[in-house]
């Protein structure tokens, strides 16, 4: 027993360093192009490469899915990040692995959006279970997506249906809609008591919406020509609404697709640096403009309905929709230390923490019983896995700057001191909530 003994307290004193990691790009048609996006910065910092002035760039994803994985430089060989914990599970903690299994169960990304991406939503875990069956090809995973988008620059999306009010502002507003829906159906819509419109306002929404959603390209293309005709002569006479104005903006981007109609029934919302939106399965939504940080669970399954060029799948997304009305809740954070911000989403798989750091300062990550992900995205400063002397502290020691970043395992304290004006940071954990319930 006493070499199997040994074995694995270097087992323990391996798993408790953190890993440098190398990360993945996506250079979807939507991103912001060349060294203007900080996806391309990122990228280009942490994987020792030129930035293509000519090329957009999208998305930059830590974690461990297949379509974007991330790769553990911890020898001469790097060896994707999922390989690397199979070899040690342990590093997530025993209750992460007793609840989800040997694999992360978060994603990380940072998304440079230059136009709108697809108006879409994610499924939960019964109907991915099902698609995933189904067309594994097109969604490739089993996974629901529950996601946190947290504002870097100011951001502009659409998420979640307007309200009951909203709706009968748009009817009485936006002729060309209220032409499909037809004079009387209007009427009553607008009439509705107020003691029954919550109900039978979430049947007219479904209805209406899913009837543009399923016009014909014909149909939808001459509804637009309508829709640009009259709002480029009103805007010689007034000043345009906001939603009539990104109407014109998706229809540039996006000539004759239904996603420039589709906006008018979702909430606008444009988020300062630092505010941030949850998005739960089967909530409709689309990322108009801007910069962020996203982390959802594990997975990449997306059904799409509009402003994209990839395959659209509109009657999974219909059927699928919640069509719950109102605004959505802009999350500011709650601070845990001067330097330091957490985001609590209601989902149990992730948590985002942000810190900055002014010159000198130090701030302690106390160890939590499940892994992290650490991402630098400016500045310089001091990584400190605060690890005791027979457990090879300097190996945990380590100079970050720009685009470094790291995985932690669980049971790990982290210290960070800023050697530069400011250090930024962002954290992803899993929910700190749900260790009292694990």
């Amino acid at each position: 027993m006493e070499p199997w003994d040994k074995n694995m307290k270097k087992k323990r004193k391996r798993s408790r360093r953190p890993v440098r990691l190398r990360c993945s790009v996506k250079n979807y048609d939507w991103g912001i192009v060349g060294g203007h996006s900080k996806v391309a910065r990122l990228f280009a910092l942490n994987s020792g490469s030129d930035i293509d002035p000519a090329k957009p760039y999208a998305e930059f994803w830590i974690g461990t899915h297949e379509s974007g994985p991330s790769y553990a430089d911890s020898g001469s060989e790097p060896v994707s990040l999922k390989a690397w914990i199979a070899q040690d599970p342990s590093v997530l903690g025993d209750k992460v692995v007793d609840k989800w299994g040997a694999d992360l169960p978060f994603l990380f990304k940072v998304l440079s959006v230059g136009k709108a991406l697809s108006i879409q939503a994610h499924p939960d875990k019964e109907l991915a279970r099902v698609l995933h069956k189904l067309y594994p090809n097109v969604y490739r995973d089993d996974n629901h997506k529950p996601e946190m988008a947290l504002a870097l620059t100011e951001f502009e999306a659409l998420c979640g249906f307007i309200s009951v009010k909203e709706l009968k502002d748009m009817l009485s507003s936006v002729p060309e809609i209220a032409e499909l829906v037809g004079v009387g159906n209007a009427e009553r819509i607008l009439l509705v008591n107020e003691q029954h419109e919550n109900g039978k306002s979430k049947t007219d929404l479904e209805s209406i919406f899913s009837r543009v959603m399923l016009l014909s390209k014909d149909t939808i293309s001459e509804m637009i020509s309508k829709l640009k005709r009259r709002l480029n002569l009103e805007k010689k006479k007034r000043q345009l609404t906001v939603k009539e104005q990104l109407a014109l903006r998706l229809e540039s981007q996006y000539p004759a697709d239904v996603g420039a109609i589709a906006a008018f029934f979702l909430n606008y919302v444009k988020l300062n640096r630092g505010e941030a939106i949850s998005l739960g399965p089967n909530e409709p939504h689309a990322y108009i403009s801007g910069e962020c940080i996203e982390c959802m669970a594990t997975s990449d399954n997306v059904v799409r309905a509009g402003l994209t060029s990839k395959p659209l799948d509109v009657q999974t997304l219909l059927s699928m929709l919640k069509y719950r009305q109102g605004s959505p809740e802009i999350l500011q954070g709650v601070p845990l230390n001067p330097y330091t911000t957490r985001y609590l989403p209601p989902f149990e798989e992730f948590e985002i923490d942000c810190c900055n750091l002014p010159q000198s300062a130090a701030v302690i990550f106390p160890s939590v019983v499940g892994p992290s992900l650490f991402l630098f995205t400016a500045g310089k400063g001091h990584f400190d896995a605060g690890l005791p002397e027979d457990d090879m502290v300097k190996e945990g020691d380590d100079i970050v700057e720009e685009g470094e970043v790291f995985f932690v395992p669980a049971n790990t304290k982290i210290i960070i001191t800023a050697k530069s004006t400011e250090l930024q940071l962002y954290r992803v954990g899993v929910n700190s909530k749900i260790y009292r319930d694990l």
